[in-house]
């Protein structure tokens, strides 16, 4: 598949595993390649599992392409967008396990994931965009929004307040944490349970739940084409 984003496939479960760098950056060449790890798992039918490098699973967007040109993180902004968005619609379960640090982009993508596994340890996970002076997106505010609690949606998307993993659990980042050497096991069982889902039962309520929020995204993601981060 990609260096960047490894694709292993088995037993139903399409495996992606990022790798790009020591704080796994999300750059274009990255998010060509999720999209087309994404598209060989809906070939494959499968349940996807997203996983980072021991210690992090993305400390955000790649920081030479955001400081490059305004154009240049308008397009990498608009096209994690549309990845988060396809990532909520995906028609299979997507499951991610959270390897440690999940910053910005980062935890981003455990926002647009069905069910998220973090382990414990001195790991931090939120968005801190207003702390390295970026006006948070409408995207980021809406899906945000949307899957924080009320109190954490304030204080993460206003104050860039960072969360350990059993805060985050509470906040709405992640659903469960485990022991690091627990991950693994925990992240494939999970995995596995969804795969025994009605796939079409599963697409269609994912639809229909989150129609409104999809929707939302759709117009937030054309309106963050006309503003400045």
């Amino acid at each position: 598949m990609s260096e960047l984003v490894s694709y292993r496939f088995a037993d139903g479960i399409a495996h992606l595993g990022l790798n790009n760098g020591k704080v796994n950056a999300i750059s274009p060449a990255v998010i060509e390649a999720f999209n087309a790890a994404l598209d060989q798992a809906e070939r494959d039918r499968a349940v996807v599992l997203i996983s980072g490098q021991p210690g992090i699973l993305s400390g955000g967007y790649d920081l030479k392409v955001m400081t490059s040109s305004a154009d240049a993180a308008k397009a990498l902004v608009a096209a994690g967008s549309t990845l988060a968005r396809r990532m909520l619609s995906h028609p299979f379960p997507v499951v991610v396990a959270c390897t440690g640090h999940a910053v910005a982009k980062g935890a981003f993508i455990l926002l647009s994931a069905d069910y998220r596994i973090g382990v414990e340890g001195p790991f931090k996970i939120g968005l801190n965009e207003v702390a390295i002076g970026m006006t948070m997106h409408h995207v980021g505010i809406e899906l945000a929004r949307a899957r924080l609690t009320h109190s954490a949606f304030q204080r993460s998307v206003i104050n860039a307040e960072m969360f350990d993993p059993a805060d985050a659990v509470v906040a709405g980042f992640l659903d469960k944490v485990v022991a690091p050497e627990a991950l693994e096991s925990a992240a494939m069982d999970m995995a596995s349970q969804l795969a025994k889902l009605n796939m079409t039962a599963h697409r269609a309520t994912k639809l229909k739940t989150r129609k409104a929020l999809l929707e939302l995204l759709d117009q937030s993601i054309e309106a963050d084409r006309h503003h400045s981060l």
